[in-house]
């Protein structure tokens, strides 16, 4: 008797997909058939949970309490098609578990129909190479995968995003970590093209169509950003910096690109701190200009970090000028500089002989360095 429930539940869930296959999504029409208005109740009817759905879920090993959390009216929906997800899914490699859970954080995937997944899931394919590696960003982001309904609409922005000079594996890293891009109108994406274009004309400059492409091939995240605030941010570029209309344009196609998509008081911070942190160590406001024209990145560190990893360099034996002329060193974590300075005092290294190229390299290369420093026949 008690295989009984799971039978049951399957067969509501063989007979919910083949209504939806015959009938597709039937609207509720609520129409009233009461004529005098006090006669009739303010209160529109509650439609209930689908109960078969819920049990069906439960089967799966679907949280329903997160999915009710995420997306309640999914669960009151007539018809859903969890049993072709699944089957879907299961053919293309995901586990029970991982079906489980993507459908426990975006439940509006079991309103999918077949022939829709297997329409994007070959645009898809198009930038993956095998199916497991979509099945990897489908387990970890759901929503960037099942939240439109447009394949028309993916399709064109796949063929907008090439013609903005974008090859495969630009589109592989933003399917990866801003699959948002894809979801957005094609409008959308086009308006973010033309803010920047009138940027350009704004700045003087001559191939708007050109710095365009270029600050989005630099920096695909900015099309998953507003273009007020990437404006809000090129005006606090602006402002801190002190910048003239040629320079900020030389800065904004070059490495500025890289952090148009950080937030404008995100960026007010790290500077204010980062002046603080140079002028208590003696540098002047024009060597902190200086610094961040070359290397804007290093407003993406968090100030805590960015401490961190100063103070860590000073102890080790290397000034802030040293710092200033090589701000690279900053992209390597705490760990790695301080474990690359335990390892290059033990040999007697000299920055102030030698220089500090040798912590801005691959751990292979310095590996490669260290063996040669540290054979006899070697003298610093």
């Amino acid at each position: 008797m008690a295989a009984v429930p799971g039978v049951r539940a399957l067969f509501g869930l063989h007979r919910s997909g083949m209504l939806q296959r015959s009938f597709g999504v039937i609207p509720v029409q609520l129409a009233s058939t009461c004529l005098p208005m006090r006669l009739c109740s303010s209160k529109l009817p509650v439609i209930r949970e689908n109960e078969d759905l819920l049990q069906n879920l439960n089967l799966m090993g679907v949280d329903v309490r997160k999915a009710r959390q995420r997306q309640p009216g999914v669960l009151r929906k007539p018809f859903t098609n969890e049993q072709g997800l699944a089957r879907f899914l299961q053919r293309k490699g995901a586990s029970l578990k991982v079906i489980a859970s993507i459908i426990s954080r975006y439940p509006r995937a079991i309103t999918r129909s077949i022939e829709h997944m297997e329409q994007r899931w070959q645009l898809w394919r198009n930038i993956f190479q095998t199916d497991a590696e979509i099945v990897t960003i489908l387990d970890r982001s759901p929503e960037s995968f099942f939240r439109s309904s447009d394949n028309e609409n993916l399709q064109k922005n796949i063929s907008f995003l090439i013609s903005l000079g974008l090859n495969t594996k630009d589109l592989h890293r933003l399917l990866t970590t801003a699959p948002r891009t894809f979801s957005n109108s094609l409008e959308l994406n086009k308006q973010m093209l033309r803010f920047l274009e009138d940027i350009c004309a704004e700045l003087g400059g001559t191939n708007p169509e050109q710095f365009a492409k270029t600050i989005i091939s630099r920096n695909l995240y900015i099309l998953i950003r507003s273009t007020k605030r990437v404006r809000a941010t090129i005006n606090t570029l602006r402002t801190s910096l002190d910048l003239n209309d040629s320079e900020l344009l030389t800065l904004l196609q070059g490495p500025g690109s890289e952090i148009l998509d950080l937030s404008s008081e995100y960026l007010k911070n790290n500077f204010s701190h980062l002046e603080l942190k140079t002028a208590s160590l003696g540098c002047e406001k024009s060597e902190i200009k200086k610094l961040v024209i070359s290397y804007p990145m290093i407003l993406y560190i968090g100030t805590d970090t960015l401490n961190s990893k100063i103070d860590c360099l000073l102890k080790g034996g290397i000034t802030i000028k040293q710092i200033l002329e090589k701000p690279k060193v900053l992209e390597y974590s705490t760990q790695n500089i301080t474990g690359r300075l335990v390892e290059l005092k033990r040999v007697g290294y000299d920055f102030q002989k030698n220089g500090i190229n040798i912590l801005d390299c691959s751990r292979k290369r310095f590996v490669a360095k260290m063996e040669k420093l540290a054979s006899p026949a070697n003298s610093l």
